[in-house]
């Protein structure tokens, strides 16, 4: 095994998926109040599955700003991350995270700006 495929397998490993349905109220509130992650939900609705990495996102914070709202989104049950080479592509996991809060990501989606 090569270095990358070493180091893009450990950085694989290193991700967690919450099921939506394990998911508090409080929690999927939590993720969604902030400005930046709205942003990226938003993103998210408006392109195909797994299209869009990390890297591409329009965001007005640091790398390692970016790397926590994309965990907060993820630990929430809001986005499925996966590693493709360099790239970490995301997917809104609209499906199972309505199934549990039916309505609010619709809310979210829907409400302009900021």
């Amino acid at each position: 095994m090569s270095v990358r495929q070493s180091s893009n397998t450990a950085r694989a490993r290193g991700l967690t998926h919450t099921r939506p349905a394990t998911v508090s109220l409080q929690d999927a509130l939590a993720a969604v109040a902030d400005p930046v992650r709205r942003s990226i939900l938003r993103e998210l609705a408006a392109v195909p599955e797994w299209t869009k990495a990390c890297g591409t996102f329009d965001l007005p914070v640091a790398k390692a700003t970016r790397s926590h709202h994309f965990a907060v989104l993820r630990a929430a049950g809001l986005i499925e991350q996966r590693d493709e080479g360099p790239r970490r592509l995301n997917r809104l996991r609209r499906p199972e995270f309505d199934a549990a809060f039916p309505g609010l990501l619709d809310l979210v989606l829907s409400h302009p700006g900021p």
